[in-house]
């Protein structure tokens, strides 16, 4: 069992930043895989980007390349996910998930989420 526990949003203006941090509790999480999805208001959940177990492999969701950078830090069981030139369209609940296998996109094969954290963009 992984328990998450997300931290981070808040309400920016459009240009700014913000980093979201996900705290897990397991001793072996550098064997999990870590996402983070979005949800936006009456629309379906959405993948933003993920890690490898050590951090050496990173996938992002076009829309956020070049703005997002995701982390983790294993010694400390966190993922974090940095934000820059954010949009109002990046406006949603974020949400940290975990898997134990290969990357997947799918948010139904994780099986670990967090609680969510709230990100509002302001125009």
């Amino acid at each position: 069992q992984v328990h998450l526990v997300e931290s981070g949003g808040g309400l920016v203006q459009a240009g700014g930043s913000l980093r979201l941090s996900c705290a897990a509790s397991t001793g072996t999480f550098s064997r999990y895989y870590m996402s983070w999805f979005r949800q936006a208001p009456g629309k379906e959940r959405e993948f933003v980007a993920a890690i490898s177990g050590y951090g050496t492999n990173t996938v992002y969701e076009d829309s956020v390349k070049g703005r997002f950078t995701i982390s983790r830090d294993n010694a400390k069981n966190t993922v974090s996910m940095q934000m820059n030139s954010l949009k109002p369209e990046d406006t949603a609940l974020y949400y940290c998930a975990a898997r134990n296998t290969l990357f997947s996109r799918a948010g139904e094969s994780y099986p670990y989420w967090g609680q969510g954290t709230q990100v509002t963009v302001s125009s």
